[in-house]
């Protein structure tokens, strides 16, 4: 990181933290994070990464517009404007934009390399985690829009970090310097999620609750405040199957957890087992505060041993 592209670095990483901290509270108590936080934060990082790669010259910064937009057509609604007449043509439209960005990149590449006057790293990083979200989300691995859409704008606003703030193994510096930040944070986020089945079995412990392996996923709950908690009904004895539907809307979710609850004091059942609905995005948000603090923590792990 050298001390003139520090401030734009800095400023990315802060917006982007401060971003997915909103919506991870947002997506806590309503499971609803509107796109127009996305939107902001995604063009704001295009401003930023513009800037960072602008002194390299024109075409730096024409190849970093090509990343950018790629990764912002996610972010707004442009396909409403084409209407439902023209509607089978959006896919059309996608396939043309991923290639044309593809083909720009990675022509530029093989004829002038890789630097910050040529192809910056920073727009092949943008480009390959706009691709990864697009990939992890149409095969079901991030399940919310919002998820997918929070990993593109980590993607915008900070493309790599070589160096985190705290120390890491100089092995993991070589790596950093041409690993996306989006693949640090997904692989922090997925690392630190272990915390939730601990957390889980020491509650279940202490309660005297705990069974293997229900004591990792699920704890019991007051059937009245099912209504009230963002979980899934979780006990084989009450017929799972049969209480718990898929839901697109928090709404549909609010509407069945009530008549969940309904059936189940009708039941005479007064407490039931269930396992927390956690939105993925905490984990994106803490997977980012420790990419920025220490680094890949995989990496480090391997580096340690």
């Amino acid at each position: 990181m050298s001390g003139a592209s520090f401030p734009l670095e800095a400023a990315g990483a802060l917006v982007l933290v401060g971003g997915l901290l909103y919506a991870a509270v947002a997506d806590l108590r309503t499971r609803e994070v509107s796109d127009r936080l996305w939107q902001v934060v995604g063009s704001i990082g295009a401003v930023v990464g513009g800037a960072l790669v602008a002194p390299g010259g024109l075409l730096p910064l024409a190849l970093w517009a090509v990343a950018a937009a790629l990764a912002l057509e996610h972010l707004f609604p442009w396909d409403d404007a084409l209407g439902e007449r023209h509607a089978a043509q959006v896919p059309v439209l996608e396939v043309v934009a991923y290639v044309g960005a593809l083909v720009a990149v990675g022509t530029c590449a093989a004829r002038g390399g890789v630097g910050p006057s040529s192809v910056p790293i920073e727009v092949i990083a943008l480009v390959v985690t706009v691709v990864l979200a697009r990939a992890l989300f149409e095969l079901g691995v991030l399940y919310g829009g919002a998820d997918a859409k929070a990993l593109i704008v980590s993607g915008v606003l900070v493309p790599t970090f070589a160096t985190p703030l705290l120390t890491a193994p100089a092995a993991d510096l070589l790596l950093l310097h041409v690993l996306p930040f989006s693949l640090t944070l997904l692989t922090d986020a997925a690392l630190l999620s272990v915390v939730v089945p601990l957390t889980l079995a020491v509650r279940n412990i202490v309660r005297g609750e705990f069974t293997f392996p229900r004591g990792f996923t699920s704890y019991t709950l007051d059937v009245a405040q099912l209504p009230h908690r963002f979980v899934w009904v979780r006990d084989h004895a009450l017929g799972e199957d049969t209480l718990v539907d898929d839901v697109e809307t928090s709404a549909d979710d609010t509407r069945r957890r009530v008549e969940i609850a309904r059936k189940l004091e009708a039941q005479g059942v007064r407490r039931v087992w269930v396992t927390p609905q956690l939105p993925f995005l905490v984990l994106l948000a803490a997977g980012t505060i420790a990419g920025l603090l220490v680094g890949n923590l995989l990496l480090d792990l391997f580096a340690a041993f």
